[in-house]
C-alpha cells in the first residue's frame, strides 16, 4: 500500500528536497505552497485521495499554519482525522504548545534532519495503525467511557470523544495500566518510541486536551488524574 504525504511549505527547495528524500524511502509527497491551496486538497469531495498525513509548516505567506490546523480539525468527516506533523521556529516552544493544542499530533523544529522527520513520520502512522494492527476484539472499559482499540474509538455515555491519533495512544497508554503511576518519560517513551526531549511539556498540552474530551469536569478531573513531581494515573474505578 502506498502511502500519500501532503506537505504545505511555501519554501519550494525545502520542499522538493523532502520530497526527493522521502519518495527514496517509499512515501510520495504532495505539495501545496499555501494554506488555502493545502485545505484546498484536503476537501477534495474524492476521500480516497486524502493524505496519509500532512506536514505543515508554521509560517505560510496566506495563514499561519496554526490557523490551517484548526481548520483542518473542523472540516467534515475522515479530513478532520488526518494526522499533521507542524514545522516549528526552533526555540519557540509556544508555537509547538499552541500547535498541540489545535490538534497537531507531533512537532519538528527548523532546521531538521530528514531522517529525524522520516522517524517521526514512520511513528505516526504506526500509531495510526498503518505499521500494525492492534489485538482484535479488545476494548477498555471504565464506566460510560469506552476504548476500541480495533476502530481507533473513544466514547463516552456513546458520544464520540474528539481525539487525534497521538492523544488516543497517550489515553490507551495510560488505560491499558490504570492504577499504576506513570512519568512523563515513561508515557512518552511508550508512545513515541524515544525519551522525552529536556524540558518538553507537551506532555500536559496534550493531558488537557484529553481530559477535556472524557472528563465531565476537566478542572476536576476523575479518570486521569495529576500525581504531583512525578506523572500521571489513570483511575480504576470510574463511575
Amino acid at each position: 500500500m502506498n502511502t500519500h504525504l501532503l506537505m504545505i511549505e511555501d519554501d519550494h527547495r525545502l520542499a522538493q528536497m523532502v520530497a526527493e528524500y522521502l519518495g527514496h524511502n517509499g512515501l510520495q509527497v504532495a505539495h501545496q505552497a499555501d494554506g488555502t491551496s493545502g485545505l484546498a486538497q484536503l476537501q477534495s469531495p474524492d476521500t480516497g485521495s486524502l493524505p496519509d498525513l500532512v506536514i505543515l509548516d508554521l509560517m505560510l505567506p496566506d495563514m499561519d499554519g496554526l490557523e490551517v490546523c484548526r481548520r483542518i480539525r473542523a472540516l467534515p468527516g475522515p479530513a478532520a482525522q488526518v494526522p499533521v506533523l507542524m514545522l516549528t521556529a526552533k526555540g519557540d516552544p509556544m508555537d509547538r504548545i499552541i500547535g498541540l493544542e489545535l490538534g497537531a499530533d507531533d512537532y519538528l523544529p527548523k532546521p531538521f534532519e530528514p531522517r529525524e522527520l522520516l522517524a517521526r513520520i514512520r511513528a505516526i502512522l504506526r500509531r495510526r495503525g498503518d505499521g500494525g494492527t492492534p489485538a482484535a476484539g479488545q476494548s477498555l472499559r471504565f464506566g460510560s467511557l469506552e476504548i476500541d482499540r480495533d476502530a481507533r474509538t473513544v466514547t463516552v455515555g456513546g458520544q464520540v470523544a474528539d481525539l487525534t491519533s497521538y492523544q488516543f495512544d497517550l489515553l490507551v497508554t495510560l488505560a491499558e495500566r490504570a492504577g499504576r503511576v506513570l512519568t512523563r518519560d515513561q508515557i512518552m517513551e511508550a508512545v513515541r518510541g524515544r525519551e522525552l526531549e529536556a524540558f518538553d511539556r507537551s506532555i500536559d498540552v496534550h493531558m488537557g486536551r484529553i481530559r477535556a474530551a472524557i472528563e465531565a469536569d476537566p478542572k476536576s478531573p476523575k479518570r486521569i488524574l495529576t500525581v504531583r513531581g512525578v506523572g500521571y494515573v489513570f483511575a480504576k474505578q470510574q463511575e
